[in-house]
């Protein structure tokens, strides 16, 4: 090659390389995970923890709206493997949502890279593992989306920011529990609660006299209900999984499995050592744990026990109907969060969705309108996508409770229209409570009451500035209503958050369907997607 073809190229990479710094490219932010077993303490029993790069809980994720995150994960285990992101919505882009009926599992000794952008979305969220009930063994950490420097947060800057990943706990190993469940019994009462790994008084948060702290606390548990609380301090909610909330003030938040809240703290109180306190919710028995406020100047230690938490189920209804949306700031993107008028947009389908625990072939079982899930051979993204016959079948559970007492077995999934607008109700006939989550979406929690839901229920719908959010309750003998965009195209997982009712069965999938065949509205199925089932070989 001349030297003026040599030239000429420079020139010309030159220009690529002004253009695409001109356009403003997003961000690229690279993390290297290898998954291990490792002797964990959490309540002071030795037991098998699953650790990324050594750490339970895993390495926090740290990132701003639209950047790309390329996670480049080696699964050491001597089983397959797969990471989910709880809340975070993949747009565009289920091949990356990390559970079974999108993703083949990473085999043992084997990598695979998610690439992952975190388009027009801010807030506070986790990572967990999702596959053969690993959970119950650690994997989990916590994920953060802040807002671009040029949109207004409706808060000012604090002056620290913590993440706090609490929830039940149990000292058996993952790979007893799971053999508990798979011999068709339901898991005891939890061992104990932990706070980011660790049991009562383990972990301390020190803070300046004065200033004002964010909190971030997801409940990662596996059965309950957590209540979260900080001796003598009130919390400004101020951000519910991505929506900027109505900025109320609160002594204590009950948090369900899979949620996550954000608060700000002043530290005003007289300057020594304050209890943080969790507790389980909705429990014949009451665990807690505990963690330390520590003042930086702090003349002395914990004023007496920790505080009590609340009782009723009243109490907490009422305050999941206190949350609201922040209307005039902004989300993601400049525009106002209350731009998205939810209550005035025509819904197209109304869709009920009814636990029950049903007994099938002598084992316990948990499902959805009857169904009781059992996963396919081959991921159903991948089905789907290669046109692969048998793997399941579109309308394979109803739109509306069957009115049976059994359930049966199926690979449940459920057709929907991209772009239709949809009224989801959760039903909760039984006694306990109920947590679910939709994966690639945000809802509004449009309703939450005791009873039968009617038609009649809509009347007291709040169709102006209820919250939005990926994760939501059912309280016992209640439902609860969401208006919920199709805007994602992909194969998405309805779950129960309650990991035991989740594994065995309490989940379905939502193929959200599009015609076109559009990088506009899905992108292609990645280069380096593992194959499995009988997928190998397309």
């Amino acid at each position: 090659m001349g030297y003026s073809s040599r030239k000429l190229n420079c020139v010309l990479l030159l220009v690529v390389l002004l253009v695409a710094c001109t356009k403003g490219e997003d961000a690229y932010r690279f993390y290297t995970w290898n998954v291990t077993y490792g002797d964990i303490y959490p309540l002071g029993v030795k037991q098998q923890g699953i650790l990324i790069n050594g750490q339970f809980p895993g390495p926090l994720i740290e990132s701003v709206t639209n950047d790309n995150l390329i996670i480049s994960v080696f699964n050491s285990l001597d089983e397959p493997f797969l990471i989910s992101w709880n809340g975070v919505q993949q747009r565009r882009n289920s091949w990356q949502d990390g559970v079974y009926g999108t993703n083949c599992p990473i085999p043992p000794g084997k990598n695979f890279t998610y690439v992952l952008q975190v388009k027009d979305q801010i807030g506070s969220y986790f990572y967990f593992p999702s596959l053969a009930f690993h959970k119950a063994a650690g994997g989990y950490g916590g994920f953060q989306i802040a807002s671009r420097s040029v949109i207004p947060v409706p808060f000012p800057p604090p002056d620290g920011d913590f993440t706090i990943l609490a929830g039940d706990w149990y000292n058996r190993n993952h790979t007893d529990l799971r053999a508990i469940l798979d011999g068709g019994a339901d898991l005891l009462f939890p061992d104990g609660l932990i706070i980011n790994g660790h049991g009562s008084n383990s972990n301390t948060f020190q803070v300046d006299q004065g200033k004002t702290f964010r909190f971030r606390i997801s409940n990662v548990g596996l059965t309950t209900s957590i209540n979260f609380r900080i001796q003598g301090h009130k919390m400004l909610l101020v951000e519910v999984e991505g929506t900027h909330s109505l900025q109320n003030t609160y002594d204590s938040l009950d948090i369900h499995l899979g949620q996550t809240y954000s608060v700000l703290v002043i530290a005003d109180q007289p300057p020594q050592d304050y209890y943080i306190v969790v507790s389980t919710r909705f429990t014949s028995q009451v665990l807690n744990a505990t963690s330390i406020l520590h003042y930086s100047n702090s003349a002395g230690g914990v004023p007496g026990p920790p505080t009590e938490g609340p009782t009723q189920i009243d109490w907490s209804m009422n305050q999941a109907r206190s949350l609201r949306e922040n209307l005039t700031a902004s989300g993601p993107r400049p525009n106002p969060q209350g731009s998205y008028r939810y209550g005035m947009i025509n819904v197209t389908r109304t869709i009920r969705l009814q636990n029950s625990a049903p007994v099938i072939n002598g084992k316990q079982r948990y499902a959805v309108n009857s169904v009781s899930f059992i996963p396919a051979d081959t991921p159903l993204k991948l089905a789907d996508h290669f046109n692969i016959q048998g793997v399941f079948s579109l309308g394979s559970i109803p739109d509306n409770p069957t009115g049976s007492g059994g359930g049966y077995l199926q690979t449940s999934v459920m057709a929907a229209d991209f772009r239709a607008y949809v009224e989801v109700v959760f039903e909760n006939p039984e006694d306990n409570l109920q947590s679910w989550h939709i994966d690639g979406h945000v809802f509004f929690v449009v309703g939450v009451d005791g009873g039968q839901w009617s038609d009649a229920s809509r009347q007291n719908y709040n169709l102006r500035d209820t919250i939005a959010r990926s994760t939501v309750q059912v309280y016992p003998k209640s439902w609860t209503a969401l208006y919920m965009p199709l805007d994602n195209v992909g194969m998405w997982n309805v779950r129960s958050e309650n990991w035991a009712h989740q594994y065995l069965g309490q989940q379905f999938y939502l193929r959200v369907y599009s015609p076109a065949n559009s990088w506009r509205d899905e992108y292609p199925i990645p280069s380096n997607a593992l194959l499995c089932g009988r997928a190998i070989g397309h």
